[in-house]
């Protein structure tokens, strides 16, 4: 009986390890897509707000055609450089263009390579080079001074916002529901896996924003359904001041909307501060 007992277990034993092993290989070898959600294609433009727009395309270092919009404002208070998140594409972010737009500010969005119409696959190191091609065409073919660029980036595009922040100089740095790094991001979501050892993907911006000097922004929702609120408030906690955490509420994909005046309202009070001083 014993015997049989011990076999029934091993038995069970030996099915978890088995799934375990199974599910660890299939996060690691499907991590770019479970990390990167891009649409294809582009049905709405700014024009559908009444927005007036370039559309552009961009060249990378690598030879990536990278399809972005710049939403100039008559009388911009400077001009915003928008990273977005890992899913849809710069098409899905109207609502935010047009926000931004009505606090004063000129707009500049990319899609990354793999989204919209941009070519390319998507890779860590190639948002990080799509990101430094779209500041380099502001500063050098807009003419647009580097104090007058507020980088912006939303969930992983905060990740991409922060990457950028450190290497060049800039007005100020907002980065909303993102997250400090995807190593945590993935033991948040896989807790029985050895993510460290699985991930090849990293966005480590717990690392990287003690190393930024500039105005920064940290908006996150407690309610936040993707990106734990813990993630913001670490991240503001090891940022360097001057720097500001604006609470709003909602879900993760739409607290921004969700927040309202709370939202907009605490935009605004960081630009006066930071722009008027």
């Amino acid at each position: 009986m014993k015997r049989k007992y011990f076999k029934v277990i091993k038995s069970i034993l030996t099915i978890l390890i088995t799934v375990w092993i199974l599910f660890s290989l299939m996060v690691y070898f499907n991590q770019n897509n479970l990390v990167y959600v891009p649409t294809k294609g582009s049905n709405y433009t700014p024009s559908n707000y009444n927005l007036i727009y370039e559309d552009i395309t961009l060249t990378t270092e690598d030879n990536e055609e990278i399809k972005s919009w710049f939403i100039p404002h008559n009388n911009p208070r400077a001009t915003l450089l928008f990273l977005h998140g890992n899913g849809g594409n710069l098409s899905s972010r109207l609502d935010s263009i047009n926000i931004f737009h009505q606090l004063g500010l000129s707009v500049f969005i990319i899609d990354y390579r793999g989204y919209g119409d941009s070519s390319g696959i998507a890779t860590e190191n190639g948002t990080y080079i799509d990101a430094e091609t779209a500041f380099y065409f502001l500063r050098n073919e807009k003419n647009i001074s580097e104090d007058d660029i507020i980088i912006f980036g939303r969930s992983l595009g905060g990740a991409v916002a922060i990457w950028l922040a450190k290497k060049y100089k800039s007005l100020a740095l907002i980065v909303e529901s993102s997250f400090t790094s995807i190593i945590d991001m993935g033991k948040h979501n896989y807790p029985y896996l050895p993510i460290t050892i699985l991930a090849n993907i990293y966005y480590p911006s717990i690392e990287r924003v003690p190393n930024i000097d500039i105005p920064i922004l940290l908006i996150h929702s407690k309610e936040d359904d993707i990106v734990p609120y813990k993630f913001g408030r670490a991240l503001f906690e090891a940022a360097n001041e001057p720097k500001h955490f604006l609470e709003i509420y909602g879900l993760h994909n739409d607290g921004y909307l969700t927040s309202g005046a709370v939202y907009t309202e605490g935009i605004d009070k960081f630009l006066k501060y930071n722009l008027e001083r």
